[in-house]
């Protein structure tokens, strides 16, 4: 998390820098993170810049001269403006300086995702292979879905992977599924707080009949003589055909050994496999994994930048959508929005290039968004006052600035300790 925040907010401000720059406005800091209370990790001077890393890692900042921000030094503006200030210069080229982060975020998420979309294509399910239909999780069944569903299409679409039936769009809430149940067809629609209720936990997954992919070595199942291609039929006389009936199925009989029936080449063929028992932590396994049908698509550069792109504003729309739902009451901000702590458990505790690249591109699109948002403080609040400025003619008071700044920083101070209250009771709680 913190290599990801460092890239994003390294060039988030150097937006900011490389436009005052372009406009012959003096940079006086550059900064990842804050050097709170005059602290700084290390520091070097070149040019007017001064270059460092502080010790509290919560963002960074490039302190442009002549400008009012968070740092609330006032002393230039008992003097003339000069030259080099961002205050001397002109609306819209102000505007452009404190659109550059957030510009610079949106490209970056476009990059990141079109690089994921070239490097990795898209691995998937083809609904050709979820004939078998679905297994539900709880949020599944709330929502009136059931084990042993097709669903056929999404607000009247049919779809052509698995994956689409579980997009950022549908999962964001008021999509229509067309499920099939026992030959009759019906409408399921995803309440407005459905991301509020299922948090990580898909509505579904694919119901996988039981075709071994993969005999763990040394397990109990290579013992018994399960072999890769088998399909299971019937353990202890009894059907068991997918996977989520052979899991409960096992949990059931730690210890015991079951008399298990397989199809291969065509014939069937009986085998005898120990479950391990309570004493193992491998309890209710024998040890095998059913083969999950996935196929992988890879593109051109050209059609990479177009995926790619498409994906990064869908997630921004996604985003706004649910700051909406947040604003409106419809979702609980507490079980809705993440802090540094709730974002770290994304990345997880082992190594993946590709999910630390698409994490750290959802991360960019959302710093964007945040960012432009009109609160004093933030980009977004003085792109708002210079919009006033240019729409009246010049620009409001220092005073005004000044006062919006300590709100604005007050709102901040409050969101970050409502949040990282909210991330440790999670992480306590649950």
């Amino acid at each position: 998390m913190l290599l990801a925040l460092s890239i994003l907010i390294i060039l988030h401000e150097w937006g900011h820098f490389q436009a005052a720059r372009w406009f012959g406005i003096r940079v006086e800091k550059f900064y990842l993170f804050f050097d709170a209370w005059g602290k700084k990790l290390f520091k070097f001077k070149k040019g007017d810049t001064e270059y460092g890393v502080g010790w509290l890692p919560l963002g960074g900042y490039v302190k442009i001269s002549g400008m009012i921000d968070e740092s609330m030094d006032k002393e230039f503006l008992d003097k003339e403006p000069e030259p080099h200030e961002f205050r001397s210069k002109p609306a819209w080229q102000r505007l452009i300086v404190m659109i550059g982060g957030v510009t610079v975020n949106v490209i970056l998420g476009v990059l990141i995702y079109s690089g994921i979309k070239y490097v990795y294509g898209e691995t998937y399910h083809p609904m050709e292979h979820v004939q078998h239909g679905i297994v539900v999780s709880d949020v599944g069944e709330e929502i009136g879905l059931q084990t042993g569903d097709r669903i056929i299409a999404v607000d009247g679409v049919k779809p052509e992977r698995f994956e689409d039936t579980r997009s950022i769009e549908v999962l964001m809430g008021d999509a229509a599924l067309t499920v099939e149940r026992d030959g009759k067809q019906f409408d399921v629609t995803l309440p407005d707080d459905y991301m509020e209720k299922a948090g990580e936990e898909p509505f579904a997954v694919i119901r996988m009949r039981l075709e071994v992919d993969t005999v763990i070595a040394g397990s109990n199942a290579e013992k018994g003589g399960l072999l890769k291609g088998d399909f299971i039929n019937k353990i202890n006389d009894s059907t068991v055909q997918f996977f989520d009936q052979v899991v409960p199925f096992l949990q059931r009989r730690k210890g015991e050994t079951i008399a298990v029936e397989v199809e291969r080449d065509g014939q069937p063929k009986l085998l005898s496999i120990d479950v391990m028992g309570e004493d193992s932590k491998k309890a209710g396994t024998i040890g095998f994994m059913p083969k999950d049908y996935v196929a992988t698509e890879h593109f051109g550069l050209g059609v990479s930048i177009a995926k790619g792109s498409k994906d990064a504003f869908n997630l921004l729309m996604a985003n706004i959508k649910g700051l909406g739902k947040v604003i409106t009451g419809k979702v609980s901000a507490s079980k809705s929005v993440k802090g540094p702590i709730g974002i770290a458990t994304l990345f997880g505790s082992t190594w993946n290039w590709a999910r630390f690249w698409s994490i750290t591109g959802a991360l960019s699109m959302i710093l964007a968004f945040m960012n432009i948002l009109p609160i004093p403080a933030l980009d977004g609040g003085h792109v708002f006052f210079l919009l006033i400025e240019m729409g009246r003619g010049k620009p409001l008071s220092d005073k005004a600035l000044e006062r919006a700044q300590i709100v604005g920083f007050i709102i901040l101070v409050t969101l970050m300790v409502l949040i990282f209250g909210n991330d440790i009771y999670r992480a306590i709680v649950g």
